[in-house]
């Protein structure tokens, strides 16, 4: 139990509220998709991060993948995005909210004209240092390479589906969230 709850008022060593205004935040760029680190955990003793990703026309998602140990939302703020859920494709307009537990394999992609802008959280903060990692390999003039993106993953507690998975992914129904 923490201090907090055992007395009802705010512990004394939390830190400052966190504001992050337009234009603030880290900025990871890879490939086509803009992600823009609102929340990185410093602030939410680890217990959340969230990001909001701009993802251009046409752009293609990671590889469907699980999470052993954190959750993942994604809100689409605009646009529609494509999200492969296991063997089913839902295709999620401005407004939808698309929450993977752990062990669900997943994967998301703008297959669209148009921008698609999504607002990610990930509880616990575990994930974000994936995508810093993938900056990293590109900045070093590194592709990204499906080992490469495995390797990455597979230091937070992350795997690419199995091949069964994204088979019957490939071959899945759609539908409009």
């Amino acid at each position: 139990m923490t201090d907090e709850t055992k007395n009802g008022e705010p512990r004394a060593d939390r830190a400052a509220v966190s504001v992050v205004r337009p234009g603030d935040g880290e900025t990871i760029a890879l490939g086509t998709t803009r992600m823009r680190i609102l929340e990185d955990g410093s602030h939410t003793e680890h217990r959340l991060a969230i990001a909001e990703s701009v993802l251009a026309p046409h752009t293609q998602g990671p590889p469907q993948h699980r999470h052993a140990r954190h959750d993942e939302g994604f809100y689409v703020l605009s646009g529609t995005v494509r999200f492969t859920v296991g063997a089913e494709s839902h295709d999620a307009i401005a407004g939808t909210l698309v929450m993977v537990p752990p062990g669900t394999p997943h994967t998301f992609a703008n297959t669209t004209d148009r921008p698609a802008v999504l607002l990610s959280t990930f509880t616990p903060d575990l994930y974000v240092q994936y995508f810093r990692d993938l900056r990293e390999t590109l900045a070093d003039g590194r592709p990204l390479t499906p080992q490469v993106n495995a390797d990455a993953m597979s230091r937070y507690a992350t795997e690419p589906a199995s091949e069964g998975e994204r088979r019957a992914a490939n071959g899945s129904r759609e539908e409009e969230l």
